[in-house]
């Protein structure tokens, strides 16, 4: 187990890393010596989303300024540095801080080989899944994200629209519905070439948690993903999420932490 964790977490970080992808329309990835990054708009995710792994102290710092320098001349108000465990230098993370970065909340990377899932959906009574097609669906993604999470969904109401009506093969957005009320959403990110495929959101109201309606988000997802040809399902998971990933078949490859630089603070 010990090896196919190794072995995937290598594969995660050449794929989805190193030679990463950009994540929706009108946005690019930008490659230096010692980091990949994103640029987008201000509404779009910004950030490192690798950084070499023989990177030592002097050169760390270096390009830490240089995502500074980079993403201050853009405007934006924010820009994440997404940090694995095993990125080095071992001390990278108290640099980011040094350098006016804020630690967000770590999540678990999980990843799973789509053929070891469970495609089968059980729903509980009184739900049903669909799959998202159209603007007032996602405000209705937003509505049950908004009372799952209690968090502004403004930012990725955004993205996902913008997927929506611009790469519509590269995004799969669910809904879990109660009657006409949203309980749950989610949504896939498809990252052709790759054959890795991401999983996002999946909050539950919660008057409906602890029934099975993430489990079946998830099964709803792999078997769509399994039909398109992917080989890897991805997810940065909550610490609510993670038990019922790992039961699900999912390997922990590692914790990652946003660090986050707002330029105006």
């Amino acid at each position: 187990m010990d090896h196919d964790r190794t072995i995937l977490l290598t594969l995660f970080d050449r794929r989805m890393r190193e030679h990463a992808r950009p994540d929706g329309p009108g946005v690019r990835v930008e490659r230096t010596a010692d980091v990949v990054r994103q640029v987008g708009t201000a509404d779009d995710w910004n950030g490192v989303v690798w950084s070499a792994p023989d990177l030592d102290p002097a050169r760390a710092d270096a390009a830490i300024a240089a995502q500074i320098a980079r993403y201050t001349a853009l405007g934006h108000d924010e820009f994440e540095w997404k940090l694995y465990a095993h990125d080095r230098p071992a001390d990278l993370a108290e640099r980011l801080l040094a350098a006016g970065f804020e630690a967000e909340e770590p999540e678990t990377l999980l990843v799973a080989p789509v053929a070891d899932l469970a495609t089968a959906v059980e729903l509980p009574e009184g739900i049903r899944l669909r799959t998202v097609s159209d603007a007032d669906d996602v405000e209705l993604m937003a509505r049950a994200h908004e009372r799952a999470f209690g968090s502004d969904w403004s930012r990725l109401r955004h993205q996902v629209a913008a997927r929506l009506a611009e790469d519509p093969d590269g995004f799969v957005g669910v809904l879990a519905m109660a009657g006409d009320e949203p309980v749950s959403s989610a949504r896939m990110e498809l990252y052709p070439g790759t054959g890795f495929a991401g999983l996002w959101g999946g909050g539950t109201v919660q008057a409906w948690r602890g029934r099975g309606v993430y489990r079946a988000l998830v099964a709803f997802r792999a078997r769509i993903a399994a039909e398109r040809g992917y080989d890897y399902l991805q997810v940065d998971a909550s610490d609510q999420s993670r038990p019922i990933l790992r039961r699900l078949g999912f390997l922990d490859l590692g914790t990652t932490t946003p660090y986050v630089y707002r330029p105006s603070r």
